[in-house]
C-alpha cells in the first residue's frame, strides 16, 4: 500500500465529514487507506462517520488520549509506505496525494513535508513553516521584534522563506505532515508525554536531530480551520504553557532565570491567543446575503431568513460582490474542492465562506482562525 491517511477526531463532526468528504475525493485510483481513530467524541462523531463513510477504518478509543497517543494508534494499524497525518478540520484537493507523493519521490532525502495552509477565510498560516523555537527565537516572537526586523529576528516564521516558495523549514505543523511511516516509526512517533500543542514541534525537531531536513511545499495547498481544533479558552491557555515548558525542558538546557522568562513568554502568547478569540467571537458579523454555489437548486439556508438569498451553479461574476458581506456557500459535487481552495486563496476575506456537508443539510466553515468555526442548517 502507497499511503494510509491518519486523522484523530475529537467532537467535530461536521468539519470530519468535509475532511473525509475531501480525502474520499483525493485518494481515488490511489492505493491507500483512511484510518480515523477517535478520541470519545460525545458530538455523534462516531455514528456519522460509520454512515456517511463506511469505507474508513475507524477506531473507537474509551478516554480522550490526547493528540500523539492518538495518532500513535492510529500510525501504528498504517499499512502504507508513507503516511498523512491530517487534522479533521482540514480540506484538501483532490490531487493533493498524488502531488505530495511524486514530490517525496522525487527528493528522498527529505523527511518529513508541510503544505501551505490557510485558514477558513483564505487568509495564509504563517505556522506553515517555522523555525525551532529556542528561549531567543521565542523572545522575538512574544516581543514583537520579527515585525520590526522580519529577515534578523523573523526565525520563529521562518519569514526569510517567502510563502509562495519551496524550501527547506526546521518546524512543520501537525494539521498536515507527509512521511515515510518508517521514519516515522524511527522517531517513535509523537511524544505521548506531551497530550497536545508542542508535539508537532517536537516530532519536527526530533527529525533535525536525526540529521534529515523538513520541507515546506507551498504548491500543496489546504483549508486548516485552526479555530475549530483549538478553542481559545482558559484551559487552552494552560494546556499551552505546560506543552511548551515540557519542549523546553526536555530540548534545552537553561538556567532559572531563562525558566521564569519561557513561563511568562509562553502564558503572554496563549493569553493572547485566548485574547484573540474572543474578541473574533464578537467582531462575527451577519453575512448580508447568502450565495448558494450548487446545482442543487431546491437548497435553501434553515437560519437567517431575512437575509436575501442567491443561487447560481459557479463561481464566475462573483468579485462585484467582494467585500460587501456576501458568505458564498460552496457544493463540492458542483465545484471542486481545488477550485475551492483557489478561489478562497484568491479572494481571502473578501467573502466569507461555507462548504456543504456530505448529506447537504449542513455547511461548515469559519471566519477566524482564532475562534471556533460554525455551522450552518440547511433546510
Amino acid at each position: 500500500m502507497k499511503l494510509s491517511v491518519v486523522i484523530l477526531n475529537y467532537n467535530v463532526k461536521y468539519f470530519i465529514d468535509l475532511c473525509l468528504q475531501s480525502v474520499l475525493a483525493a485518494t481515488t485510483n490511489l492505493d491507500s487507506e483512511i484510518i480515523v481513530v477517535d478520541n470519545a467524541s460525545v458530538d455523534g462523531s462516531v455514528p456519522w462517520i460509520k454512515s456517511q463513510f463506511p469505507q474508513v477504518k475507524l477506531i473507537e478509543n474509551q478516554e480522550n488520549l490526547g493528540f500523539p497517543k492518538g495518532n500513535n494508534i492510529g500510525v501504528a494499524q498504517a499499512k502504507g509506505e508513507y503516511v498523512c497525518i491530517l487534522n479533521p478540520d482540514t480540506v484538501i484537493a483532490e490531487d493533493t496525494f498524488f502531488k505530495a507523493l511524486e514530490f517525496m519521490e522525487q527528493n528522498q532525502q527529505l523527511a518529513i513535508m508541510g503544505p501551505k495552509l490557510i485558514d477558513g477565510s483564505g487568509r495564509f498560516l504563517k505556522e506553515s513553516k517555522r523555525g525551532v523555537p529556542t528561549p531567543w527565537v521565542a523572545f522575538t516572537k512574544v516581543t514583537g521584534l520579527y515585525k520590526i526586523d522580519p529577515q534578523l529576528f523573523g526565525k520563529y516564521y521562518n519569514l526569510k522563506l517567502p510563502e509562495s516558495q519551496p524550501g527547506v523549514t526546521d518546524v512543520l505543523v501537525g494539521a498536515c505532515m507527509f512521511m515515510k511511516r518508517d521514519h516515522y516509526l524511527a522517531l517513535k512517533g509523537f511524544d505521548e508525554a506531551c497530550f497536545m500543542y508542542s508535539d508537532d514541534i517536537d516530532l519536527s525537531y526530533r527529525s533535525l536531530q536525526l540529521g534529515k531536513s523538513n520541507f515546506y511545499n507551498p504548491d500543496i495547498n489546504i483549508i486548516h480551520y485552526k479555530g475549530e481544533s483549538t478553542p481559545k479558552d482558559f484551559a487552552y491557555q494552560m494546556m499551552f504553557r505546560e506543552a511548551m515548558n515540557y519542549f523546553y525542558t526536555k530540548h534545552f538546557h537553561v538556567s532559572n532565570v531563562v525558566k521564569i522568562w519561557i513561563k511568562f513568554a509562553t502564558n503572554t502568547f496563549s493569553f493572547l491567543k485566548r485574547f484573540r478569540g474572543v474578541r473574533s467571537v464578537k467582531n462575527t458579523k451577519t453575512p448580508s446575503r447568502y450565495w448558494l454555489i450548487s446545482s442543487e437548486l431546491d437548497l435553501k439556508i434553515g437560519v437567517n431568513k431575512n437575509i436575501p438569498f442567491m443561487h447560481t451553479d459557479h463561481c464566475i461574476s462573483l468579485s462585484k460582490y467582494k467585500n460587501t458581506g456576501t458568505e458564498l456557500i460552496l457544493d463540492p459535487n458542483t465545484i471542486s474542492f481545488k477550485e475551492i481552495i483557489k478561489f478562497m486563496s484568491e479572494y481571502g476575506s473578501g467573502f466569507s465562506y461555507k462548504i456543504l456537508s456530505s448529506d447537504k443539510n449542513h455547511a461548515v466553515g469559519s471566519n477566524s482562525s482564532n475562534a471556533k468555526g460554525e455551522v450552518l442548517v440547511m433546510s
